[in-house]
């Protein structure tokens, strides 16, 4: 048999194993992101709220909207504006993690295995990890940046029918001519700094975490390469990724969700300091944790789905175990 027909007759994840990659890490994460998504809204609008910078700005003038917290904000978005917009949103989010966790994984694997490299004794150092778990992060998010933005403003758009506000979008596809109309291809990369620097923070907790817990438990305890160890390892990622992430996740919410002059330029903020300053000075430290319970509610749930169901999947598939 010549080499030609060898390589046909391997199976797919074999012949493009980064491919093959890619799509069962899109498909885990967009199973994980439609379970989640009502969680993710949850946390948009609270982050929003209370947005110092609008008051000063006057465009809050006669709207006194109370705080409200995590359930009483869902069972509002419910009883005011319908069931079904708990995923408003969800599609320009599918699409975001089909871009993002798909990129992020193979970028990781291909950094962890081939680039930094293991040790001899197959574990993945800590430095190491994090290194690749911050870049491999920084680099999906970059792509996925503009179905972000879609995404975020889509949120909001339930808030705005109920101010009075004129809705913005018809759909995803309008969003996106719209933003690029607007604001030309640097518009569609609105908030990509701070949406960065959160991707990064978030996948050193994420990936970083998941890594080595998962392969810390395989040589030091009694575990194997099951179920259960991944969902321990799963249950530390969400909750490192959201302490790490949620202040920066503030942050790259509002400098999305901001209006914008003809040029794309922000009229809030103009970066993601000055966001950062303007939030910490007008409203505490403790408002970079606003919506910090539905993003560690929403990544606790998101990285045991994703975390099973890509291991099983690559299982499943005959791709060896991350």
């Amino acid at each position: 048999m010549s080499p030609a027909e060898e390589e046909k007759s391997l199976p797919l994840p074999e012949r493009w194993p980064r491919a093959s990659k890619f799509v069962l890490s899109a498909c885990a994460a967009a199973v994980a992101e439609l379970v989640t998504f009502p969680l993710d809204l949850t946390k948009t609008r609270l982050q929003v709220q209370g947005e110092a910078a609008v008051h000063r700005n006057g465009a809050a003038a006669g709207q006194a909207i109370p705080y409200r917290g995590m359930l009483r904000t869902a069972a509002g978005i419910m009883q005011e504006e319908g069931l079904l917009k708990l995923w408003q949103g969800a599609t320009p989010a599918v699409y975001r993690h089909i871009v993002y966790s798909g990129v992020r994984m193979v970028a990781y694997e291909h950094l962890r295995d081939s680039v930094l490299g293991r040790a001899e004794d197959e574990s993945f150092p800590l430095w190491k990890a994090v290194v690749g778990g911050m870049s491999a992060g920084a680099i999906g998010q970059f792509f996925a940046s503009p179905t972000d933005l879609v995404k975020v403003q889509m949120q909001m758009e339930g808030k705005r029918k109920l101010e009075g506000k004129p809705l913005r979008f018809r759909g995803v596809h309008h969003a996106f001519v719209k933003i690029l109309s607007e604001g030309g291809i640097r518009g569609l990369w609105a908030g990509c700094v701070p949406n960065v620097q959160r991707a990064a923070l978030v996948n050193m907790g994420d990936l970083t975490t998941y890594d080595s817990v998962k392969h810390f438990l395989l040589l030091n305890t009694p575990l194997v390469d099951n179920s259960m160890t991944h969902s321990v390892a799963s249950g530390c990622s969400g909750l490192v990724a959201a302490v790490l992430g949620t202040p920066a996740d503030v942050v790259k919410t509002r400098i999305m969700n901001q209006p914008r002059d003809k040029q794309g330029r922000g009229l809030l903020y103009k970066s993601s300091m000055d966001c950062l300053i303007q939030t910490v000075q007008g409203e505490g430290f403790m408002s970079l944790y606003k919506g910090f319970i539905p993003t560690w509610m929403r990544m606790a749930p998101w990285s045991l789905v994703f975390w099973l169901t890509y291991e099983q999947i690559r299982r499943i598939c005959g791709v060896t175990s991350f």
